[in-house]
């Protein structure tokens, strides 16, 4: 919300920095100030402290899209010696710009609204008010963001990490089990202190989880590719399976199954408070790269034995439009 003092202060001259100051090089110079003048890296110094406090509001202004808006519009305003004093030549030419202004507005009708939550924060009796200021309120502190990169198995069981907070002190962040790659985790209170007695920002940390040589995610489901044998496949039989916790479950192979079908095997998948999902064995029939001369011998004595017909008769029929 607006502020009468906004006008008396020179936010980006706080920090340093220039009005169009792309959002991440405003970022950079604020850790960097933050740093160099928290009340912890400078005990007992009652002047480090205030300048905190000054570069701390002027982030929390300036990072914010609608609040910044606000400041550049109100700056705008009061440009040219407008003051907010009560009495004399400024505070009146001052008053009869927001005069104009509101029968600007009453014209026309696309920007009432936001003249009203520019105005109805300056004044304490909503937008159309001329007499005393609004007090400004307790300004909540501006979110911090950090990430992280965890390992397949650690994203799946959940773990603590720890974390730089924004003041430069470590935070304990505990991880949930089954968090997905790119997910975004929220820490209420863990983020920008306020300048002003507030509530602090929140810690939103973003997840970042490395692909696993053997697995890969489908929401709960866990997808595993299982070699079989051809003789396997084609005559069936009982197999092993490895799960993500290391343990081997047996599971059957029906005889005449085809590559690529899929095992289903309950609750071995990832689990979370939400439930549990299952573990997908996709079977793969392994064709031998290498045969002895017996084993190819045995192959075309099998062959012969077959009936007379192609596998890819029925894709040629569908081919034809038969």
């Amino acid at each position: 919300m607006a502020s009468q003092d906004w006008l008396e202060k020179d936010f980006y001259a706080t920090l340093g920095v220039a009005k169009d100051v792309p959002d991440a090089e405003l970022k950079k110079v604020y850790r960097k100030l933050a740093r160099q003048h928290h009340p912890d890296s400078n005990p007992g110094d009652a002047a480090a402290e205030a300048r905190f406090k000054e570069i701390s509001e002027a982030y929390s202004v300036l990072s914010d899209a609608d609040s910044r808006r606000e400041y550049d519009q109100l700056r705008a305003l009061g440009a040219g010696g407008a003051r907010f004093a009560p009495g004399g030549a400024g505070a009146g030419s001052f008053e009869d710009l927001l005069g104009d202004l509101f029968a600007n507005r009453a014209r026309s009708s696309g920007h009432g609204g936001e003249f009203d939550d520019l105005l109805g924060g300056l004044f304490g009796g909503g937008a159309g008010a001329r007499g005393g200021f609004g007090h400004r309120g307790p300004v909540r502190g501006a979110d911090y963001t950090a990430s992280t990169t965890l390992d397949f198995q650690t994203a799946i069981n959940g773990e603590t990490v720890r974390l730089q907070g924004p003041s430069g002190k470590p935070i304990n962040v505990k991880i949930p089990a089954g968090v997905a790659d790119g997910q975004k985790i929220k820490l209420r209170g863990k983020g920008q202190p306020s300048p002003n007695g507030g509530e602090p920002g929140d810690l939103v940390l973003t997840v970042t989880v490395k692909p696993h040589p053997v697995y890969t995610r489908e929401g709960m489901n866990l997808r595993v590719i299982v070699p079989v044998t051809f003789v396997e496949a084609a005559l069936g039989a009982t197999i092993e399976v490895p799960t993500l916790s290391g343990e081997r479950v047996k599971v059957k192979v029906a005889p005449g199954t085809p590559n690529g079908r899929t095992l289903r095997i309950k609750g071995k998948g990832v689990q979370t408070t939400k439930g549990t999902g299952d573990l997908l064995a996709e079977l793969q029939v392994a064709v031998p790269s290498h045969l002895s001369g017996k084993a190819a011998d045995a192959l075309r004595a099998f062959a012969a034995t077959l009936p007379d017909e192609s596998p890819r008769d029925e894709l040629f029929a569908k081919a034809a439009g038969r």
